[in-house]
């Protein structure tokens, strides 16, 4: 017969931090060991439900080992122009391996809707992992290079009738090069509504501007920059992402079924395949959506892997509650 410790035991090996931690008390007993495990917990449901705000918050520090609040923090969104580090602005690699296992999680959970949502963020941000190699971060407003403002460029330039960018995104282009100056009320409102649309528009300037300006002259091997770009394009556009609109947490009140899930990954690769750059999609890797991580490491041009920062937060819980 299991007693109560065992179930909770269970449950974070499940990556269920949320239940856990509600129910330590109840488990442990009130007092300061039964706190640090709805501490920990805490930190992990953070990082299960991709809340990059709080991945740094001051809470973890006396509680969660320094090794996984560093490895949390390189995925943390800086909540102003001037904090250090600059984590996910930096590179975006840990947070996409992270996004990885986010993924793997919730397909062995059955957790279908959280799952698509986790691959709509990754398709939103796409572009900036194919920007990364050449611009030696992952999208910094503070760290722009002066190539997106040279003469000839109409990078944020309104109106301007020869760029193909969307209004929105030539406001969030125009957005992005003075947010670096703004107050961090005016830094976290511009990441909620706009650095998306940064990302689309600079895929656009690079994958498929039918115009092109002066905006990315600065770029030493733009061809390469343009296939990747590209591939990012068409991800976001494939049928695995525009399940997000089936899901609660789109337009809709269904949930894609696991057979619904991989029939659109099936399609979606199919379609990937075409681009020369995104050809390793085809690889059977053993993910659930088998090729997934190929697809990244190919735009990112580095290799990617899904993380193992969920499985050692719950091997730390489990190791908590022996």
């Amino acid at each position: 017969m299991h007693s109560a410790r065992d179930l909770l035991i269970a449950l974070a090996r499940r990556y269920s931090f949320g239940d856990v931690g509600a129910l330590a008390p109840d488990v442990l007993g009130e007092g300061a060991h039964a706190a640090r495990v709805a501490s920990v917990c805490e930190f992990g449901q953070r990082l299960l439900t991709l809340d990059a705000e709080d991945f740094a918050a001051e809470i973890d520090a006396q509680t969660v080992p320094g090794d996984l609040r560093r490895r949390a923090r390189a995925c943390h969104m800086p909540q102003t122009p001037k904090e250090q580090p600059r984590g996910a602005l930096d590179t975006l690699r840990p947070a996409y391996a992270l996004l990885l296992e986010v993924i793997e999680v919730r397909w062995r959970r059955r957790e279908l809707s959280p799952m698509i949502a986790a691959v709509h963020i990754c398709s939103e941000y796409l572009p900036l992992l194919a920007f990364e190699p050449a611009l030696g971060h992952a999208g910094d407003p503070v760290r722009w290079p002066e190539g997106l403002r040279a003469p000839g460029s109409r990078f944020g330039v309104m109106p301007d009738r020869e760029c193909d960018h969307t209004r929105a995104e030539r406001s969030a282009a125009q957005r992005t090069l003075r947010v670096a100056v703004e107050p961090p009320p005016g830094w976290r409102a511009y990441f909620d509504r706009q650095h998306s649309q940064v990302a689309g528009a600079l895929a656009t300037c690079a994958g498929r501007c039918r115009t092109p300006c002066q905006a990315l002259a600065w770029v030493p091997d733009l061809d390469d920059l343009s296939a990747r770009c590209r591939v990012a394009l068409a991800f976001a556009e494939t049928p695995l992402v525009r399940l997000r609109h089936a899901a609660p947490v789109g337009h809709g009140f269904g949930v894609p079924s696991p057979e619904e899930v991989l029939e659109a990954w099936d399609r979606s690769r199919a379609a990937l395949s075409k681009h020369e750059a995104a050809a390793a999609v085809t690889a059977d890797d053993g993910f659930p959506l088998p090729g997934l991580p190929a697809l990244f490491s190919a735009v990112a041009a580095a290799p990617l892997a899904p993380a193992t920062l969920l499985a050692d937060v719950a091997a730390h819980v489990v190791e908590l509650m022996r």
